[in-house]
């Protein structure tokens, strides 16, 4: 098959622009042509019945990067199978707020282990611990630690049965590094309530997990409220807490934060100029 070929399959469903970007997205990165490569046909030298399979998967609605194997972050290559969210780019910006002179970090719901391991890359100093509760999850970030060489420390542990008054040492009683506390968590937890499925796209609702998407209706700051009690024990003495939000929650989930005790709470904008994070410290007070 022609590039032309594959992205008119695509059409129909994904519209012109869109089926040429997830086409060249399968031949870049699942096959490592450059462009060049493949407006000078070397399409149709790969097997074509392999390429009409993942022709399928795509006129199905899968998501590329699953059909791929591969999604791009940071710069990187992160093994990405359902089960796990596919990375976002505007979590990179997470990322960036948070490579800033932290030793000792804590990242919660790690799926794919994106941040985590990109945390780990880039700091090579800082000890880095991630939880999920997804055992898929946590196969999947481990596997994409093994293969980025980065040293992280994969937990399986549900934050919403952790004790919010439990201290740093029984928090990290499994863990292979230190039992010394956080002085940085970082999330990017569930947080699209469940009366906005209707507005998002098809794709992301019949392949990638709800369990590391959806909260409910009543209480959308359900995660984020058990993060924060954590932090309250497991930080260090003016420890950050750095979230990925919901925009609609952003003044509520402020206004909690306040009421626990933290300070210097900051709302960051996203790339595309959207509420997107919230930075904070525990006080003091808080976490002795």
């Amino acid at each position: 098959m022609t590039y032309k070929e594959l992205w008119q399959e695509l059409e129909n469903r994904y519209g012109e622009g869109e089926a040429k970007a997830v086409v060249r997205y399968l031949l870049e990165v699942g096959y490592g042509m450059t462009m060049t490569d493949i407006l000078c046909g070397a399409v149709e030298q790969q097997d074509d019945e392999r390429l009409r399979e993942q022709l399928r998967r795509l006129q199905a609605g899968e998501p590329v990067q699953y059909v791929v194997g591969l999604a791009e972050f940071c710069g990187r290559q992160f093994v990405v199978r359902p089960g796990v969210l596919i990375p976002r780019p505007e979590t990179e910006d997470l990322v960036s707020l948070a490579t800033k002179g932290k030793t000792h970090i804590l990242d919660i719901g790690t799926g794919s282990g994106c941040i985590a391991i990109t945390l780990a890359l880039e700091m090579p100093e800082a000890q880095v611990e991630a939880w999920d509760i997804s055992d898929d999850a946590l196969a999947v970030a481990r596997e994409n630690a093994l293969r980025l060489n980065a040293r992280v420390d994969f937990q399986k542990k549900d934050i919403l049965s952790v004790s919010s008054l439990a201290s740093p040492s029984s928090i990290s009683s499994n863990s292979s590094l230190s039992r010394k506390p956080f002085d940085l968590i970082v999330s990017n937890p569930p947080y699209i309530c469940e009366r906005e499925r209707a507005d998002m796209a098809q794709h992301v609702l019949e392949h990638e997990p709800g369990l590391a998407l959806f909260v409910p209706d009543d209480d959308p700051l359900k995660f984020y409220r058990a993060i924060a009690r954590l932090g309250l024990s497991a930080l260090t003495p003016d420890g950050q807490l750095m979230f990925e939000i919901n925009p609609l929650y952003a003044g509520e989930l402020k206004k909690m934060l306040s009421d626990l005790g933290y300070y210097d709470i900051a709302i960051h904008e996203d790339r595309f100029f959207k509420k997107r994070f919230v930075v904070s410290s525990v006080r003091r007070a808080a976490a002795e």
